[in-house]
Order: C-alpha cells, then sequence, then structure tokens
C-alpha cells in the first residue's frame, strides 16, 4: 500500500484497543513497526496522536499511513543462516525468562519502510511467531549497548513493569565534547516531540519544552564526570532516570556538552581531531529487579569507543564503580 488510508472505526469495534484494531486489520505488521507508527504519531485517531491501548469508539476515524507491501513481508518471515549466527554472537546473557544482547552501533532495533535488518528481526533466530522473543524496551539506531528481549508474554509483562516503574537501572557511558561544569550533576526539563518533512514523520527529534505544553514530558538524568581529556573531551557516566527518546543526547547538548558523533544533537565545541565520528554512547549496564535479587547485565565497549577511550587514555578499569553508584 502506498497511499495514506482514513478507516472509520466500526460498531463491531466499539471499545477495541488501538493496537488490536490496527493488527486484526493488517496481520502482516509486526509488533515492532505497529509500536513505531503510533510512536511517531504516523497512525492518528480523529487526527491526534494515540498510544497503543487507547480505546476506540464507533464512528472515529484512524489515519492509517503508507504500509509496507504484504507480499515483500512475507519474504522477510525468515532469516539466513549468516543472520542467525550474527543475532547469536550478540547474546551476553540468556535464561528460561529473557536474553540480553550487546547491540553494535549501526543496528536498528525495529524496522522501518527502508529499514529491513534490524533486530526484531533477528530475533527469529531463536523462534518464530509466538516463541519468537519479544523486545521489551529500545535503544538509538546508533547507540550501542544492552537491550532486553523476554521470551514469553508473562516475562514481557514483567519486564514492561520494571521500565515503566523505573525499577530497571540503566547506565550509559559517553565520550563528551568538553568537561561538564560542575562535574556531577543533574539535568531535567521537558521535552517534546517534533517531526520535519511530508507528513510530519519524516524526521523524528526531541525539542526542550514548557510545563503544560501539548505533547510535553518531564525528563532527568543524572551524570557524573570519569575522565578527562583536557578539556577537549571527557567520559561521562549517564544515568536516565525517565526514558524519553533521545534523553541523553538531547540533556548533553543542552548543557553545552554533546555526545562526541552524533549529527542530530549538537553543541558549539569543536571536536578534538583524529577521533571517530561514530555517535559514542554505549549502554553499558542494565540492572533488573527479578523477586529477591536483581539481574546484572553488562556489556563491553563497541570498537569505535574503545579505540577512542584508549586514544584519549581513558581506563574504564581503574573507575571505582561503587563510587560513581553513590554519586549517580
Amino acid at each position: 500500500m502506498s497511499q495514506v488510508q482514513i478507516l472509520t472505526v466500526g460498531e463491531g469495534d466499539d471499545g477495541a484497543r488501538l493496537d488490536r484494531w490496527f493488527k486484526k486489520r493488517f496481520p502482516h505488521v509486526n509488533h515492532g513497526q505497529v509500536q513505531k507508527l503510533l510512536r511517531t504519531g504516523q497512525v492518528r485517531v480523529d487526527g491526534g496522536r494515540a498510544k497503543p491501548d487507547t480505546r476506540l469508539n464507533a464512528g472515529q476515524e484512524v489515519r492509517i499511513p503508507p504500509l509496507p507491501d504484504p507480499t515483500a513481508e512475507r519474504s522477510m518471515d525468515s532469516i539466513s543462516r549468516e543472520d542467525a549466527a550474527f543475532a547469536r554472537s550478540l547474546v551476553i546473557y540468556q535464561d528460561d525468562d529473557l536474553i540480553a544482547f550487546n547491540k553494535p552501533h549501526g543496528l536498528a532495533v525495529q524496522g522501518g519502510t527502508k529499514t529491513k535488518q534490524h533486530l526484531d528481526r533477528l530475533l527469529m533466530a531463536f523462534g518464530k511467531d509466538d516463541r519468537k522473543p519479544r523486545l521489551v524496551h529500545r535503544l538509538d539506531r546508533d547507540t550501542s549497548g544492552v537491550i532486553v528481549a523476554a521470551k514469553s508474554l508473562d516475562s514481557a509483562a514483567r519486564l514492561a513493569k520494571a521500565f515503566q516503574n523505573k525499577a530497571a537501572e540503566k547506565t550509559y557511558w559517553s565520550v563528551a565534547l568538553g568537561v561538564p561544569r560542575p562535574k556531577t550533576g543533574e539535568i531535567k526539563g521537558f521535552l517534546k516531540k517534533s517531526s520535519g518533512g511530508k507528513d510530519g514523520a519524516d524526521r523524528e527529534i526531541m525539542i526542550p519544552a514548557e510545563h503544560g505544553d501539548p505533547d510535553a514530558q518531564y525528563a532527568r538524568t543524572l551524570y557524573t564526570t570519569a575522565g578527562e581529556a583536557g578539556q577537549k573531551a571527557s567520559f561521562v557516566v549517564l544515568r536516565p532516570i525517565t526514558g524519553r527518546t533521545h534523553q541523553l543526547r538531547v540533556h548533553m547538548a543542552g548543557i553545552g556538552h554533546a555526545i562526541l558523533g552524533d549529527g542530530k544533537y549538537t553543541c558549539d565545541r569543536e571536536t578534538p581531531g583524529g577521533l571517530e565520528r561514530k555517535l559514542h554512547l554505549h549502554a553499558r549496564r542494565l540492572v533488573l529487579p527479578l523477586g529477591k535479587h536483581h539481574l546484572v547485565l553488562e556489556a563491553p565497549l563497541p570498537d569505535h569507543m574503545q579505540r577512542t577511550f584508549d586514544k584519549l587514555g581513558f581506563d574504564p578499569d581503574l573507575i571505582d564503580e561503587a563510587a560513581i553508584e553513590d554519586m549517580l
């Protein structure tokens, strides 16, 4: 399908959840794609943004954006041996409930019109249809590090609740331009999504907002500086307390210390010469509450960040992790 459609909710669908209503009509669009279409505002109800669990009323109009060709989607129902082996090579932990991956820089988490290779598709290496693991959170395409998929609906519900309730503790490592002052602190304020391009769905970006603005969401990040390379760059450990789109990247650029390699959220500081221009943001650690104990998942640095650490003299092995935990 290559055109926008406006569908009217029938009497038989009164009270139905939006995501289930969508899947009923377009079964070839997978769960991850549906979530992305809703998250980016491409699917709208009576002209406004809506959440997956929005309850529909008979007579409402739902905007459906151009969707992938069902025939093309069926050809993606299996993956090659090479892709399956690649997916398995990313696993850093696995048990009966979940699989944890060290996602590489440049690999999208979910698919889109122009994105055919992504982690959600690679999960078919671990099962198909109802047995396929389900992603329970996201990372930006160019952010590397720990990401988790649940092996069952029950596990997915428990993990999703941990993220929604902020019980899942996330720690990121980054290389920032310049050195933040103060070296330890917090960044907070309201953010909202803004889109450019045709239909407003082309390029999603987050911008500062005021309390009370439509779609404004409060965002809070804790940070501490763990290493310095003169005044040119720094090793900054980040702890997002909230989980907004691009939050860490927006916050660091907002205080004048954009993350090295970020072409979307920038600042006035120059990038030191000789450093790679890939995004230097890594989901280093994820702590999940599992009953009476916590599961600690850690992912080693990607190669491009390791090379930058070596060049700038940052040595994570010398960091007092306990001290950093006390500061964050």
